[in-house]
C-alpha cells in the first residue's frame, strides 16, 4: 500500500517533467493518435479549454463511467484540490480549501452547483444520482461575473443530454457487494418534427456496510433505497426559438451518514460517557459503545436515517436574436427532508431526534451572449433567487412516540444580481477580459421559535449591496496553447444566524459576507494526443463563515481570515487510439490567519446533561491549517482497449490519493492519508448493443472516516465505503 501511495505522489511530477519532450514528439505532430478538442462552457459559451483562462476540470460521460462514478460527490476521485464532505447529510463541497462547515437555515454554499444551468441551493439535495450526462465541469475560484449565484470557492456544472428527434434508449442493471442493486434507464424520441421528449430514471438499493452491535436493533442500520426520475419535452417553435421543459423528482431513503460510530483516535474513545472519568459512574456498558470498524450501536425502534423528497420544475428558453443569443432559465423547486438521529451514538440512554428541513426556491436567470467570431466576445446576465429555508434543529424525546417540537427556525433569502463579462482581442493573440457583478442581497422573516412559542426570537431584516470585479490577460502562444493571469474578487453572501440568540441574548445574528481576492496564473496546451493544464494561485480570504456547536446546535461565526496558495495540474496522453493515460494533482497550503473564536472539545461535567459529556471550549486556531484542506491530492488513471471475440474489451483503473487533513479548525480531529483504487473491465458485443462489466471500488480496502460529527454530547464518526465489487449489463436500443 505504501508503494501505491508513493506512485500517486510521484506520477504527476514525473509526467510534468517529461512535458517538453512529449509536446514536440513526432507522433503527436503527425496526428496519428486522436484526442478531440475538449469543449467547456466555463464562460457560459462553448470554447476550447485551452482558450479559457479559468482552471477547469472537465469530466466526460465516458470518463465518469470508466471511474464507476454513481453520485455527484464521487467526482473527487478525478478532480484535484476538491473534496465533497458532509456534516450529517448536509453536503459541503470544498475547492482549493474553500468550503467551510456551516449548518444553519439559509447558509448557502461556497461552491455553487448548477444542473443544466439551474442553481441548486439546498445542501441536503446536492449529492444526487447521476443520470444521462454529457459531462461535468469543476471550475476553480470565484465565478461571480459569469454565474447566477456568487460563490468564493468555485462552481460545479452538470450537463445532461437534451431530448432528440432520433429515437434511442439504454437500460442498465447492476448488482454488487452488500446486496446493492441498481437500475438505470433512458429513452428519447421525436413526437413531431418540432417536438421531442425524453425520460430517464434510476433506482438503487443496498443493505449498506454498517454493522449494528446491538442484537435487538436493526440488522442493516446503514441501508438505502434511492430513486429518481426526470421528464423532458423540447419544443422547436422556429429556427430561432425553442423551449425545454423539465420535471425531476428525487426520493432518498439513506441511512449511511446517520448511523455513526464513536470516534476512536490516538487510542482515545470519544464516547459521551467514557468510564471511568473523574470518578463518574458509567451509565453505558462498554460493550454497547460502537468503536469498531464499520460498527454502530442502534437500539430497536430508533433507526437513524435520512429522508429526502425533491421536486423541480424547470423551463429553458433559447432565442436567436441575430446579434446575440438569449437564454432564459426559470426554476421552481421544493425539497422536504427529515433527519432521524440517535444523538448519543450509543445503545442506551437514548436522545432521539427528528430534524425536518423544508427548502422552497424560485430562480430566474436571463443570459445574453455574443455571437462567435470577432474581436469582442461578451456575456451579460440578470439573476434572481427567492429561497425560503425552514430548519427545525431539534424535535427530541426518548422514542419517536415522545417527540416534541422544541425548536423551529425560519429564514428567507432574496438576491438580485446583474453581471457583465467581456473579452477583447487587443492585438493578434492578446486578449483582455474585464467583468463586474452587482448584487443586492436581502434577508427577512428570520426567527427562532422554542417550545411552540414559549421562547420566540425575531431577527431584524437586513440587506447589502456589493460589486465584485474580474480582470484577465491571456496570450495565445499558438493555436494549441496559451498563458494567462487573472484577478477576481468573489464573495459569499452574509446570513442571519437564527440560533445565536439562544447563546448570546440580544445578539442580532448578523454574519458578514465572506470576501476573497483571488490571483491566478496558468498555462494550457492541447494537441491531438496530449493536453496539459497548469495553474498557480493565491487567495486573500476575509470574514470566513464557520460553525461551532456550544450546546449541540450550530452557532455561526465569521471571526476568521485566511490565506491560501497552491499549484495544480493535469495531463492527458493518448498513446494510441486504444491506450490513454491521465494524471492530475494539487498542492494546497491553506492556513487561518486569525480565528479568535474557534472551539475545542473537552470532556467533563457540563451541567446540561449532568454527565461526562463533550462540550466546546474557546480556542485560538490562528496559524493552523484550514479544515478539510489536504495539502496534496492526486489521481492517476489509465484505459486500454482491445478487440476480443468480435467485440471490444476496455480495461480501466483510477488511483486517488489524499494526504492528511483536519475536520476542525483546532486540529483535534483528523484523517490520515489514504488511497482509493478503482478498477473496471467491460466488454461490448460485435453489434455494439450489449455491454457486460465487472468493477471494484476501494479494492485495496482503505479504512478512513468520511466525516466527524462534533455537535453531539459524544464525538461521532462515519466510516467511508469499504472494498466493493459488482457487475452490470447494459443494453442500447
Amino acid at each position: 500500500m505504501k508503494g501505491i501511495a508513493f506512485l500517486a505522489g510521484v506520477s504527476l511530477p514525473a509526467v510534468l517533467a517529461a512535458t517538453p519532450a512529449l509536446a514536440q514528439s513526432p507522433a503527436i505532430d503527425a496526428g496519428q493518435p486522436s484526442v478531440e478538442d475538449i469543449v467547456v462552457t466555463a464562460q457560459r459559451r462553448a470554447e476550447r479549454t485551452q482558450d479559457v483562462p479559468i482552471s477547469v476540470t472537465s469530466i466526460s460521460a465516458d470518463a465518469l463511467q470508466q471511474a464507476n462514478i454513481q453520485q455527484l460527490g464521487d467526482i473527487v476521485k478525478l478532480t484535484p484540490a476538491t473534496r465533497f464532505d458532509y456534516q450529517a447529510n448536509f453536503v459541503q463541497p470544498t475547492v482549493r480549501g474553500v468550503g467551510n462547515a456551516v449548518v444553519t437555515a439559509g447558509a448557502g454554499s461556497n461552491v455553487g452547483i448548477y444542473v443544466d444551468g439551474f442553481y441548486m441551493p439546498n445542501p441536503l439535495g446536492s449529492d444526487f444520482q447521476l443520470l444521462n450526462l454529457q459531462g461535468i465541469q469543476v471550475l476553480k475560484g470565484p465565478q461571480g461575473t459569469l454565474f447566477g449565484r456568487n460563490t468564493t470557492g468555485g462552481a460545479i456544472l452538470v450537463t445532461s443530454n437534451k431530448p432528440s428527434q432520433t429515437a434511442r434508449g439504454v437500460l442498465e442493471a447492476s448488482y454488487g457487494s452488500f446486496n446493492t442493486v441498481g437500475v438505470k434507464g433512458y429513452a428519447t424520441a421525436g413526437l413531431t418534427g418540432k417536438l421531442a421528449f425524453d425520460i430517464e430514471g434510476a433506482f438503487r438499493s443496498s443493505d449498506g456496510y454498517i454493522h449494528n452491535i446491538v442484537a435487538s436493533g436493526p440488522r442493516h442500520p446503514g441501508r438505502l433505497t434511492n430513486w429518481s426520475i426526470r421528464l423532458g419535452l423540447n419544443v422547436e417553435l422556429s429556427e430561432t426559438v425553442s423551449f425545454l421543459l423539465r420535471y425531476s423528482h428525487q426520493d432518498v431513503d439513506d441511512n449511511s451518514n446517520t448511523a455513526p460510530t464513536v470516534l476512536v483516535q490516538d487510542r482515545r474513545v470519544y464516547a459521551p460517557y467514557e468510564p471511568p472519568y473523574a470518578g463518574a459512574t458509567p451509565r453505558i456498558p462498554a460493550n454497547q459503545i460502537a468503536t469498531g470498524y464499520r460498527q454502530a450501536a442502534i437500539n430497536a425502534g430508533t433507526v437513524p436515517g435520512f429522508r429526502f423528497k425533491g421536486d423541480a420544475y424547470q423551463l429553458t428558453g433559447s432565442f436567436d436574436l441575430d446579434f446575440a443569443d438569449l437564454a432564459s432559465y426559470t426554476q421552481y423547486r421544493v425539497d422536504n427532508s427529515m433527519i432521524f438521529a440517535d444523538n448519543d451514538q450509543t445503545a442506551a440512554d437514548i436522545n432521539y431526534n427528528q430534524i425536518p428541513v423544508r427548502n422552497e426556491t424560485f430562480t430566474q436567470e436571463l443570459l445574453l451572449t455574443s455571437k462567435a467570431g470577432g474581436r469582442l466576445q461578451w456575456t451579460a446576465g440578470l439573476f434572481y433567487i427567492n429561497n425560503l429555508d425552514e430548519f427545525n434543529p431539534v424535535r427530541s424525546g426518548t422514542s419517536p412516540a415522545t417527540l416534541g417540537a422544541n425548536v423551529h427556525t425560519h429564514v428567507r433569502t432574496q438576491s438580485i444580481a446583474g453581471y457583465l463579462d467581456a473579452t477583447y482581442e487587443i492585438v493578434d493573440n492578446l486578449f483582455l477580459t474585464g467583468g463586474a457583478r452587482y448584487a443586492h442581497d436581502k434577508i427577512d422573516r428570520a426567527y427562532i421559535d422554542v417550545a411552540n412559542g414559549f421562547f420566540h426570537i425575531p431577527y431584524p431584516d437586513r440587506s447589502s449591496d456589493r460589486v465584485t470585479p474580474r480582470a484577465v490577460l491571456r496570450y495565445a502562444l499558438n493555436p494549441r496553447s496559451s498563458v494567462y493571469a487573472s484577478y477576481t474578487r468573489g464573495y459569499k453572501a452574509g446570513l442571519t444566524d437564527v440560533v445565536v440568540g439562544l447563546y448570546v441574548p440580544g445578539d442580532d445574528g448578523r454574519v458578514e459576507p465572506e470576501v476573497m481576492d483571488a490571483y491566478e496564473i496558468g498555462y494550457k496546451y492541447a494537441s491531438r494526443a496530449f493536453s496539459l493544464n497548469l495553474a498557480g494561485w493565491y487567495y486573500d480570504y476575509q470574514n470566513l463563515q464557520f460553525s461551532v456547536y456550544p450546546g449541540g446546535l450550530a452557532e455561526v461565526l465569521n471571526a476568521a481570515t485566511a490565506r491560501i496558495y497552491g499549484v495544480e495540474g493535469d495531463v492527458r496522453y493518448q498513446v494510441t487510439p486504444d491506450f490513454e493515460v491521465t494524471a492530475s494533482g494539487a498542492y494546497v497550503d491553506a492556513k487561518y490567519r486569525t480565528v479568535t473564536q474557534g472551539a475545542r472539545y473537552v470532556q467533563g461535567p457540563d451541567g446540561m446533561y449532568n454527565a461526562v459529556d463533550f462540550a466546546t471550549a474557546g480556542y485560538d486556531a490562528s496559524g493552523k491549517p484550514m479544515q478539510r484542506a489536504p495539502k496534496f491530492t492526486a489521481s492517476v488513471g489509465a484505459r486500454y482497449g482491445l478487440d476480443l471475440e468480435g467485440g471490444h474489451l476496455t480495461l480501466s483503473g483510477n488511483l486517488y490519493h489524499t494526504s492528511t487533513f483536519y475536520f476542525d479548525p483546532a486540529q483535534q480531529f483528523y484523517q490520515k492519508a489514504y488511497q482509493l483504487l478503482g478498477l473496471r473491465a467491460e466488454w461490448t458485443d460485435p453489434s455494439d448493443r450489449f455491454t457486460l462489466a465487472v468493477y471494484g471500488d476501494n479494492v485495496t480496502g482503505s479504512r478512513y472516516y468520511s466525516q466527524v460529527l462534533t455537535h453531539a454530547p459524544g464525538i461521532g464518526a462515519v466510516w467511508g465505503a469499504p472494498a466493493t465489487i459488482g457487475g452490470s449489463v447494459r443494453a442500447k436500443f
